[in-house]
């Protein structure tokens, strides 16, 4: 068979490349050829991996943990995330059997999305978005539809808007608070009013947790599912280690739901990726606990994060011309540049070329007045791209 008589899958020709991927590739490779590049694009911290856990993880190895582990996880740090969910998120009666450790966050998200929804079944997802979750939603077979939140309202939906999209195909909601790529946080009463209503129109509730120990201004992170037995049996969360530990290359996601679906979700994994990778998740074991060591490494993150947050807050609402929401989670901002009349593709990828700067455009989060901006980034890079930034948009 030749090239042009290959016949992709509906699958794989439906799917989108992640754009977010693809801007931090182009900028690494503009780095690469010597260009000065101000990359605004990394979804990941920018600090290494706290040397606990490391130590952790060359333990584990040294010992000849690389054999292959339960589907699920290793029983140790299953437990260890199912006291978590009872002691910090007060969520009632957690089992271990109730964990599944995947490998990645973003592959907890899938699976719950498979776990849940089919042809057929409709996925209410508020934008922005992350860029991955109407391309999971399709995976599985199902149509995604959209909820759009601006910054008039702070990027998050109403629990009216949430009634309005309800069908009888809907199937799952999916909560991101702290939001990515808005860095919105949902506080106890939007939650609860947004539970409501889907405990009332009998669906799932995916809440997706990544950055739930990102947090500014003194705020205070609700998880869904603690807020009522009702509430817990239809949320299933996700979650995982990347962000609050810098551990994005380990590749350790999480995922709590009621019995019978982290019962198909761990076998949906036992036949797709088996188990997440033995060692690292000794690794992740040591972040649960040693709880002072692990407070201490996000304490000093988070330290640095807020400085660049305000800096690059404040440097954005400096600029004629771009309107800033002040986010209280997450390490992005997502800035309005709607005023300068060109698409947000068309924006970044001149503000790419002119001015080596590198954001993700809006539009891949289903926002195109908007772009992403990471302060996951140093401060030298922040005060550059800011300068450049700011002589970009005075030559539009």
């Amino acid at each position: 068979m030749s090239a042009s008589e290959i016949i992709l899958s509906p699958w794989a020709r439906n799917i989108s490349p992640s754009p977010t991927l693809a801007v931090d590739a182009k900028a690494k490779a503009l780095k690469a050829e010597g260009k000065d590049v101000c990359g605004f694009g990394a979804g990941e911290p920018d600090f290494d991996t706290p040397e606990f856990i490391k130590q952790a993880c060359e333990e584990s190895l040294r010992r000849g943990d690389t054999k292959y582990a339960p589907a699920a996880g290793i029983p140790k740090l299953r437990a260890a995330l199912a006291e978590k969910y009872i002691t910090e998120n007060g969520v009632v009666g957690v089992k271990p059997e109730q964990i599944v450790v995947s490998p990645g966050g973003k592959f907890s998200c899938y699976l719950a999305i498979l776990s849940v929804c089919g042809p057929g079944d409709e996925v209410i997802i508020p934008a922005p978005y992350w860029v991955s979750y109407p391309e999971m939603v399709k995976l599985a077979g199902a149509t995604p539809k959209f909820v759009f939140a601006g910054d008039d309202q702070g990027f998050k939906i109403t629990p009216e808007q949430l009634k309005e999209a309800i069908t009888p195909k809907t199937r799952l909601l999916v909560l991101n608070s702290p939001s990515n790529p808005t860095g919105a946080l949902y506080n106890k009463a939007e939650v609860e009013a947004i539970m409501a209503v889907a405990i009332e129109a009998g669906i799932y509730v995916m809440s997706d947790e990544i950055y739930e120990y990102l947090l500014y201004d003194g705020v205070e992170f609700v998880s869904p599912a603690s807020l009522s037995e009702e509430a817990a049996a239809c949320t299933i969360t996700v979650s995982g280690f990347s962000k609050t530990f810098s551990m994005t290359g380990w590749r350790l996601g999480t995922l709590m739901a009621p019995a019978p679906i982290a019962k198909a979700v761990a076998s949906l994994q036992s036949q797709t990726s088996s188990n997440a990778t033995t060692f690292a998740q000794w690794g992740a074991l040591a972040a649960m606990e040693r709880p002072t060591e692990a407070k201490d490494a996000i304490a000093g993150m988070l330290k640095v994060f807020d400085r660049r947050r305000m800096t690059l807050l404040d440097g954005l609402n400096a600029i004629d011309g771009i309107r800033c929401d002040r986010a209280q989670g997450a390490f992005y901002l997502f800035p309005n540049i709607g005023s300068y009349g060109l698409s947000s593709t068309d924006f970044c990828a001149k503000l790419l070329e002119d001015e080596l700067v590198a954001a993700v455009p809006g539009v891949a989060f289903g926002a195109d007045d908007y772009m992403r901006v990471s302060y996951a980034t140093s401060d030298e890079v922040i005060s550059k791209g800011l300068e450049r930034l700011a002589r970009f948009c005075q030559g539009l």
